[in-house]
């Protein structure tokens, strides 16, 4: 993945095509040709499409002969993953944090030694 990403690759998954690319890329490495027969596209526009997933560091591509071959990128997606992990692990800490907030605004009933209920704040 480079240094420097041109695009940010949230930001070129905002597109149903790419991320019908990205889809498509996951089952296995493809060319231009390839993927334009499974799009209503034409070649051009997937190859415009590839710029901006290669831009964003979500796919790569090598010379087999003639052709380009792409495939997702691992370093660019384990990217995504793990900014979406971090997002994940933000909202359940706050969650935990508000469900804390609230058990610790309720009574608790608690037992005495002998089995009976009796009301202590928390």
């Amino acid at each position: 993945m480079a240094a420097h990403q041109d695009r940010d690759g949230w930001e070129a998954l905002g597109d149903p095509t790419r991320r019908a690319i990205v889809a498509s890329l996951a089952e296995r490495p493809q060319a231009v040709g390839e993927l334009a027969d499974e799009l209503p596209i034409s070649r051009p526009a997937v190859s415009q499409h590839l710029k901006v997933l290669k831009d964003a560091g979500l796919v790569i591509d090598r010379a087999a002969g003639t052709r380009r071959v792409y495939r997702l990128s691992p370093e660019g997606l384990g990217a995504l993953r793990d900014q979406l992990d971090t997002f994940w692990r933000r909202a359940l800490d706050g969650y935990q944090e508000i469900a804390a907030q609230d058990v610790a605004a309720q009574d608790v009933v608690v037992h005495d030694p002998d089995g009976h209920p009796t009301q202590e704040d928390s």
